[in-house]
């Protein structure tokens, strides 16, 4: 089971990533307006998830993978938080709105709870 939930989650972190920087545009809508460098940002966790996947699928690198991923998607807690605090129902993105986001915050926890299962189940 540890196998197959690994190889998935480094599977989405792949894509994931290089999504990043093939529509870089969407995923700066995702950075908050404070935040200064939204290009950089996205660029960089484009780059760190396609890494994180890769040490997932190095033999041996389950839980230091794990725990990058988890830590990794943790960060972008930031985002929805931010993004719950300017929500609103006449948004035009449902992502925008209050049901949106909080859908946004259970699915970062699902992944955030996937990443660590994988870690604590790494041989």
């Amino acid at each position: 089971m540890h196998d197959i939930a690994a190889i998935a989650l480094a599977l989405f972190l792949v894509v994931t990533g290089v999504s990043h920087l093939i529509f870089p545009g969407y995923f700066r809508t995702l950075v908050p307006a404070w935040f200064p460098w939204a290009g950089a940002a996205v660029a960089c966790s484009g780059a760190a998830e396609i890494v994180v996947g890769a040490v997932l699928l190095v033999p041996g690198g389950g839980a230091a993978g794990g725990w990058a991923a988890g830590a990794l998607i943790t960060a972008y807690l930031a985002s929805h938080l931010d993004a719950l605090r300017h929500a609103r129902r006449d948004r035009p993105r449902l992502l925008d709105r209050p049901v949106g986001v909080a859908a946004r915050l259970v699915v970062n926890a699902v992944y955030i709870g996937w990443a660590v299962m994988v870690a604590l189940s790494a041989p």
